[in-house]
Parts: structure tokens; sequence; C-alpha cells
């Protein structure tokens, strides 16, 4: 099969790494990750860096959506914890004021427990995505910032998500009492003299919050397996990330 590192394309990464200030050592694993060579002796093929490409993916992909699905995977987790819409923010803020607060608390807990629910059925479509890589979405992803992945990802399965996660989330927010606590909160908020009352949609609220959190995980395991070897759990993958 076609190889996929070139002389030219080796020596252009011992220029670049070079004038990053990287040692002769770490130039040296570079150029090794990079023509295949290490642990096999052999150059990696397109098929065999798609296939680790795919085995990083999968297991960024795993690994996020197993942690957002645990209790308290988004509600005690700051970078994905969904707070009250904020188009309605002034709702917060004046039932806090009367007293209400313990009642807009539940309601946040119970929101990030949908997610939580919610997130269950992320890991079907995501997977689904990675299977219709082609080597030129390979090339961009590993040539790509550490988000690389993670982009491709949001860009081919966004539009699945949304239409998969909305009925999910609707099930997900009325199982744990999220959409009972939201209407009783706007309601008396809407009862209170001389406020602008309002109404927002709640499901495509916490279907995009949740499918933005999902993100955000991918996203840091991602980071993960092209900076830390001990991240690359197969043969494959270190390989094609360049450990040793």
């Amino acid at each position: 099969m076609k190889k996929l590192f070139t002389p030219a394309f080796v020596l252009s990464l011992c220029s670049l790494l070079f004038l990053a200030g990287c040692t002769a050592s770490q130039i040296q694993q570079a150029v090794d990750a990079a023509s295949g060579t290490m642990n096999t002796g052999r150059p990696l093929t397109q098929t065999e860096v798609a296939s680790g490409l795919r085995q990083a993916l999968s297991q960024g992909i795993n690994k996020g959506a197993t942690q957002a699905a645990q209790t308290d995977g988004f509600y005690k987790n700051s970078l994905i914890r969904i707070p009250f819409p904020p188009d309605v923010q002034r709702v917060e803020n004046t039932l806090r004021q009367i007293g209400l607060g313990s009642q807009v608390d539940k309601f946040i807990l119970t929101l990030n427990r949908g997610a939580e629910d919610a997130a269950k059925s992320a890991a079907p479509i995501f997977l689904n995505a990675i299977k219709q890589l082609t080597f030129q979405d390979v090339w961009n992803i590993l040539r790509g910032e550490k988000d690389a992945a993670t982009q491709f990802l949001k860009r081919t399965t966004t539009s699945q998500l949304t239409a998969a996660f909305r009925p999910v989330m609707k099930q997900s927010l009325d199982k744990v009492n999220a959409t009972k606590y939201y209407t009783d909160i706007v309601t008396r908020y809407n009862q209170i003299p001389l406020v602008q009352k309002v109404n927002p949609d709640l499901e495509a609220y916490a279907t995009q919050k949740a499918i933005d959190g999902l993100f955000t995980l991918v996203a840091q395991e991602e980071a993960n397996i092209r900076e830390n070897p001990v991240a690359r759990t197969t043969e494959l993958l270190r390989r094609v990330f360049g450990a040793q």
C-alpha cells in the first residue's frame, strides 16, 4: 500500500521541530513516529493511520460520553454544568430575591440530571461519524490543532445529535421532573406584577447545552491522547501519535 510519509515530509517536520526549540531526542522521536519505524521497522500505511485515528476518536468519545452520563457528570463538572437559561436570568434573580432560591436550585439540579441521562445515547451517533472518515479527513485531523478531531465531529454530527437528543432530552427532563419545576418557576415569575412574561424553549436550551458539554469532554480526551503517551492505550495509537 502507499506509504503515508515521504522523506520530504520528514525533512519538513525536522525543520519545524528545530524552529520550535525541540531537543535532538525529541526530534528523533518525532521523525521515528512520522516514518512509522518505531517498534515495527516499517512505515505506517494510510490504512493504519486511519485506523489509529479512529481508535483515538472512539476512545475519546466513549470516555467522554461515559463521564457525562454518570451521576453528577454534568452537575459537578464546572466546565459543562448547565446553568439557568441565560435569556431568562432575571427570572432566577427575581425568584431568589422573593425566597424561592431552593426551587431554582432544584430545577438546575434536575436540568443537569436530564443531560446526564440523555448523554447515554451520544456515543453511537459519534461512532457512526467516525466510520465515514475519509483519508483526507484523517490527514487534516492529524495535522490540525489539538481539537481538530472534535471540530470534525461538531461539523458532522451536531445536526444528528440535536435531532436524536431532543426527544431523549424531553423524556429525561420529564423523568427527573425538571420540566415540572421549570413550569412552576416560570408560572410563579409570570404572576409577579409588572414583569416581562417569559416562556423560553427549555428542551432546545437543554439539548444544546448537553451537546456542548459532550464536545468539551471529547476535546479534553483528544488533547490528552495527543499530548500524553500514557493515554495511548494500544500499540497502533502509540505508533500513530508518536510514543515510544
